[in-house]
């Protein structure tokens, strides 16, 4: 499998020891629910992670909580609260939401705010190999004393000025230097005991912290989102390949922008969505396949118009999966023809298609189409009313798979939920058949209420969720 790296700008090929991969991806700053544009990241690492178990590898997959910081300590203030009761309140909602995007917990969620002994040693660390000074109770890191710094963005010092946030500071040697600890301002602010007194880590320290105490040195892969390389990645790397003399990861990997009708995503033009605001409209789902059916690196355009698109494809992919679901319960017991054992190998060619598409740097898009691929040939074998069980069931195996990896398959409602709704069906076929249409209304009324619409076919009656 070969990945973009933004370290070395090419596709480099993915090595790993034990069978076992490695991966770190920067999480959310736990003060708000998380929006739109994070959830690509989440989206787009829980998909890649999903695809490496699939081709047999052991996931180490490491996602941090940056649960403290200055935008939860202004949140505490305005809730009039404390910094770990809102960190609790968001971690909480993120896994609703997470759950709701078929993102798998990662294998490690650590906080910042648990390692802040690791995150204390790196900064000694610093201090001793002359990477990082103390001033006016702040530890800075000496961007100056770091030869390589700018290596994974591709930029100079003089970019490096323009191209981030510069906070003009009398305590620090060189205007690009940050902050690894921060003083405490206030008694009222949350703060750790330090050799330099109290205070918090900066942000930057905690995910090198992180990474190094539950990853150790040279991981697989590190991911984030495309803003994130500088100054975020590009500090993580100085700051891990200073304290450590090794490099912190062999591939990064960083996934595109999400536009907002065509206009970059901020809170100052007012087009900023959180995931719980576009779930209230689109099911979690068809946010899963908006966010996966691009190209991971290729930026994207969010509109009503390509959320209603996703979800018609998304329909279009489930209904293939409910079709032979049904048939199933109806298949012949006859041997597999020629006709469907060919279909079969083209459904399996496709398979392998895409397996080649995620080996060449991830590419989802491409890898979409063939499932839409498999779906076809499955539909045009159903439109034979006397298809084998057989077939059927080896059909139905191979394409619920691939849903599966992608995070798509048609969710089941509870066994009992089932059977009952099972039950109300046959009712409503026993009320057709004596003519008493009104109890046949009636009866697919209340099924309508609980969201499950009924469609009769030739095969008899079929009901699915929407």
């Amino acid at each position: 499998m070969k990945l973009y790296n933004t370290l070395t700008k090419q596709k480099d090929e993915l090595v790993v020891k034990d069978n076992t991969v490695r991966m770190y991806v920067c999480g959310p700053t736990v003060y708000n629910y998380f929006h739109i544009g994070n959830a690509r990241v989440f989206v787009v690492f829980d998909m890649l992670r999903r695809y490496l178990e699939y081709r047999g590898y052991n996931v180490k997959f490491v996602q941090n909580f940056t649960d403290v910081d200055d935008k939860l300590i202004k949140r505490a203030a305005e809730e009039n609260s404390t910094v770990p009761q809102i960190a609790e309140k968001y971690i909480a909602e993120y896994f609703k939401d997470a759950q709701g995007l078929g993102i798998k917990p990662a294998t490690v969620h650590p906080r910042a705010t648990e390692t802040v002994g690791e995150i204390i040693a790196m900064v000694e660390k610093l201090i001793e190999n002359g990477h990082a000074y103390v001033s006016g109770g702040d530890v800075y890191f000496d961007t100056e004393s770091y030869k390589d710094y700018g290596k994974l963005s591709h930029r100079d010092t003089e970019q490096q000025e323009a191209g981030a946030r510069i906070e003009i500071n009398e305590d620090k040697k060189n205007s690009y230097d940050f902050a690894l600890w921060k003083a405490q301002k206030e008694e009222s602010e949350i703060a750790w005991e330090s050799p330099w007194g109290m205070g918090r880590p900066g942000w930057h320290i905690e995910c090198s912290a992180m990474v190094y105490k539950f990853l150790g040195t040279e991981i697989d892969i590190h991911g984030g989102g495309q803003d994130l390389t500088f100054p975020h990645h590009e500090n993580e790397v100085a700051q891990t390949e200073c304290a450590t003399g090794k490099c912190l990861a062999k591939i990064w990997m960083h996934n595109g922008y999400i536009n907002v009708d065509n206009k970059k995503m901020s809170k100052s033009l007012g087009n900023f969505f959180t995931v719980r605001d576009v779930a209230e409209k689109y099911d979690y789902q068809v946010i899963r396949y908006f966010l996966l059916s691009p190209h991971y690196r290729s930026p994207v355009n969010y509109s009503a118009e390509i959320l209603e698109q996703a979800k018609g494809s998304l329909e279009r992919l489930q209904n293939c999966e409910e079709n032979l679901s049904f048939r199933l319960k109806n298949g012949a017991d006859c041997a597999v023809t020629e006709s469907e054992k060919s279909t079969l190998a083209s459904i399996d060619a496709k398979i392998e298609e895409m397996k080649a598409a995620m080996d060449d740097d991830f590419n989802t898009a491409d890898a979409i189409s063939c499932v839409f691929e498999v779906a076809r040939l499955i539909n045009t074998a159903l439109a034979d009313t006397k298809a084998s069980k057989s077939f059927l069931e080896s059909a139905y195996e191979k394409y619920h798979g691939l849903l599966v990896l992608f995070g798509l398959e048609v969710q089941n409602v509870a066994q009992g939920d089932e059977a009952e709704i099972e039950a109300l069906v046959a009712e409503r076929t026993a009320a057709k058949k004596e003519k008493n249409y009104a109890r046949a209304d009636e009866i697919r009324s209340m099924l309508a209420e609980r969201g499950v619409v009924i469609e009769d076919t030739p095969q008899g009656p079929k009901w699915k969720r929407v």
